[in-house]
């Protein structure tokens, strides 16, 4: 084996107990100090924040940008498992509206940081995957919705998700939160049988 093998073998262990709390330590404190402050959010006080040194921050994480893809990745993650368990917990269309509101507020999160968004999701395979998973997400509510006929058949998860993104913008530029809740309203209004 050669010195770059045992690189490679060493980086793809699974972090240990500590260094993993203060992984997320970090991502937790570093997505808090993003939807505050943006990309101009302080390496220093996410550090603090987190309760790790600065060193230990640039180790796991080189650059803002690599810490903000890391934090994306993250909530994409969160926000898809949290399908299977609204669908579980909830009547499929509320199930589905509750999901709709968290995917605003993920987006809404992201406001003010769309360069750094577009260099993370600057790799098309990368975009495509995001995209996946959150229709994956939809369909993982809209499949109980329809199987009880509550939802029109020819609703497709893609079409929902282009949806969602048109009202996150609309909502964004305009400011207003409540209008993303009203326009929510207007798409289950589409998507559900009368």
């Amino acid at each position: 084996m050669t010195g770059d093998e045992g690189h490679v073998t060493r980086s793809r262990r699974p972090l240990r107990a500590d260094a993993r709390r203060n992984e997320d330590r970090l991502l937790e404190a570093a997505a808090a100090a993003f939807a505050r402050d943006g990309m101009n959010a302080s390496v220093k006080d996410i550090a603090r924040a987190a309760g790790v040194g600065v060193g230990t921050l640039y180790r796991r994480f080189p650059s803002k940008e690599l810490l903000f893809a890391a934090i994306y990745r993250l909530e994409v993650q969160r926000l898809c498992e949290a399908a299977p368990r609204l669908a579980a917990a909830r009547p499929p269309v509320e199930a589905l509206r509750e999901w709709m509101e968290r995917f605003i507020d993920f987006m809404a999160a992201k406001e003010g940081m769309a360069d750094a968004l577009r260099a993370v999701l600057s790799d098309d395979s990368e975009k495509l995957e995001t995209r996946a998973m959150l229709a994956g997400a939809i369909d993982h509510l809209l499949t109980p919705a329809q199987g009880t006929s509550v939802a029109r058949p020819e609703v497709k998860d893609q079409d929902v998700l282009m949806a969602l993104g048109g009202i996150s913008l609309m909502a964004g530029a305009e400011g207003r939160r409540e209008l993303a809740t009203r326009l929510i309203g207007l798409l289950l209004h589409g998507i559900v049988k009368n």
